[in-house]
């Protein structure tokens, strides 16, 4: 079995929410010497974006998402533990979830892999996350990065109460904050004070990486 046959594989048992054939085929990438961030991004991801361009456009509903993601976790179980941290130095941690008033996930479980995919420790508080708990998690596994995510327009007055609580605990300075989901625009992360916002997943991930260079290494001492 080739490389691209794997990988392709690993899309299908997304798609079609086989976790058992999910975690076959990562086992598979390993024992066949697949760089495991290959896989994660261009196998198991590829398929949860193709599950949200289907549920966007009212192909696939939330089962199947949710079939999909439970697939998803059974590949990136075996295949996390793998993925190579650059120079074996600390990784960077990212607070992530749902704000409060939010029980939505599917997206932030994404934000969460496509993180943990580019290198991250990603400690993910749930979903309807109290506003207190972003700025306590932040101060306790000394973050680099929090992602909130919301998709529901009523809950967004959480995201910006939210950063303010952070700023008023005296961190600002300290992390780096990204928001996420339907409801958000460039304008409104601008407005409520958050250091930017991405369309998908891959590109949360790779703006986290970014704002990680502005970050000094002893913020926290």
């Amino acid at each position: 079995m080739e490389q691209n046959e794997v990988i392709s594989n690993l899309t299908e048992a997304v798609v079609t929410g086989n976790k058992d054939d999910a975690i076959a085929y990562a086992e598979k990438a390993l024992e066949l010497g697949i760089d495991p961030y290959v896989a994660v991004i261009d196998g198991l991801a590829k398929g949860m974006e193709i599950m949200g361009v289907k549920y966007d456009n009212k192909e696939a509903y939330m089962p199947q998402l949710m079939m999909a993601s439970n697939a998803m976790y059974g590949g990136m179980n075996i295949l996390t533990p793998h993925l190579k941290k650059e120079g074996g130095e600390r990784s960077a941690v990212a607070i992530i979830g749902s704000v409060e008033g939010d029980v939505h996930d599917i997206g932030k479980n994404l934000v969460k892999t496509m993180l943990t995919a580019n290198g991250f420790e990603a400690i993910d508080l749930g979903k309807d996350v109290e506003i207190n708990d972003f700025a306590d998690a932040a101060i306790e596994h000394q973050a680099d990065i929090i992602s909130l995510s919301t998709l529901m327009t009523s809950t967004m007055d959480n995201m910006e109460a939210t950063v303010k609580h952070i700023q008023d605990q005296g961190i600002r300075d300290k992390v780096k904050i990204l928001v996420g989901g339907a409801p958000v625009t460039k304008a409104f992360a601008d407005e409520i004070g958050a250091d930017g916002t991405a369309t998908d997943a891959m590109e949360a991930a790779k703006l986290a990486k970014q704002l990680l260079v502005d970050l000094s290494d002893n913020r926290w001492n």
